[in-house]
């Protein structure tokens, strides 16, 4: 039966949450007993799902006996685990492509032990030094994919390929996060990049909220949406308040929740829906409380936009679905 507004699974992203406790060990080592703190304060702001964010916790990198304890932490509080969304470990860096690799390989591995449906991987790369030295790390140029580097690419194909493998392998999904200026910074390269993978358990994740907030010119997210869903498996959704006086070469986006920002995601849900989309959903917010926001926003899409019962018309999707 297609997912409901009251069974959908929507998870809650972990970016609010340091990687560091507050003796400043990685979160990896800490004890068990800080990430059911975490797993408490995501039940208590209404979700019944996490997204293990590697900026919070690595699973790829915690033993089995860690790995054990963290799935332990969250059943005993009650939160689920559905996803992991490994961040800025692309398998084409160029100083940091095959260590990447054999880390993502690692993730899927914990992400099946954990008992996941879903990895989402990407394309961007770390932070550069003025990045990280601006409120909005977005409104500066970081890492750029070489457009016309064609071996570039096919290795981008053939090691997303292996991991795909590995996914299918494991019984997971795989989705490639957009991400501006890499091989899924737009809707045309991200299909042309899925369709060259050429596996039906590896899609799109269409964050589009990513591309909506650089103060520069933008693909149209409604053209990013259309084209994108037919191949989507799991979507981070978030949105952003976003102004332009093209005339003057002025772009400007702030964090908004979701529905109050330039991406009307009630369109957005009836494209993904007539395309077959099927997938987790995983809400973000940047600044602030974001957690609470980001509880605001489920209750949005739980009330406002999905599907009140399973008699809805839905399409069918190019990829698998979860």
């Amino acid at each position: 039966m297609p997912y409901t507004a009251d069974d959908w699974p929507i998870t809650a992203a972990l970016l609010q949450f340091s990687g560091v406790d507050a003796q400043g060990r990685a979160v990896n080592d800490a004890d068990p007993s800080h990430w059911r703190r975490v797993f408490e304060e995501v039940r208590d702001a209404g979700f019944d799902n996490a997204d293990l964010f590697d900026s919070w916790i690595k699973p790829g990198d915690l033993s089995r006996d860690r790995l054990e304890a963290l799935g332990g932490a969250a059943k005993e509080v009650g939160i689920g685990l559905p996803s992991v969304s490994a961040i800025r470990r692309s398998v084409i860096d160029a100083e940091h492509g095959e260590d990447n690799l054999a880390y993502s390989h690692r993730t899927l591995e914990a992400a099946a032990a954990l008992g996941c449906r879903v990895v989402s991987f990407g394309l961007h790369q770390a932070l550069t030094p003025e990045q990280q030295k601006q409120l909005w790390f977005w409104t500066v140029e970081g890492h750029k994919d070489p457009k016309a580097d064609r071996d570039m690419w096919n290795l981008a194909v053939k090691r997303l390929q292996e991991l795909g493998r590995h996914a299918d392998d494991l019984g997971l999904l795989m989705s490639l996060e957009m991400y501006e200026d890499t091989y899924l910074g737009t809707a045309d390269s991200s299909v042309a990049l899925v369709k060259d993978i050429g596996l039906d358990n590896v899609g799109i994740n269409p964050d589009v909220g990513n591309l909506v907030r650089l103060h520069r010119p933008i693909e149209p997210w409604l053209e990013i949406m259309e084209k994108t869903m037919p191949y989507a498996n799991y979507w981070h959704v978030k949105n952003y308040i976003r102004d332009e006086d093209v005339a003057r070469d002025y772009y400007v986006a702030m964090p908004a929740p979701l529905e109050s920002g330039l991406i009307s995601y009630r369109k957005a849900f009836e494209i993904a829906l007539a395309n077959g989309f099927q997938g987790i959903i995983c809400t973000e917010h940047y600044g602030g409380d974001g957690l609470s926001v980001s509880s605001s926003n489920q209750r949005y899409l739980r009330e406002k936009i999905l599907p009140r019962t399973s008699d809805y018309a839905l399409g069918k999707s190019q990829v698998r679905q979860g």
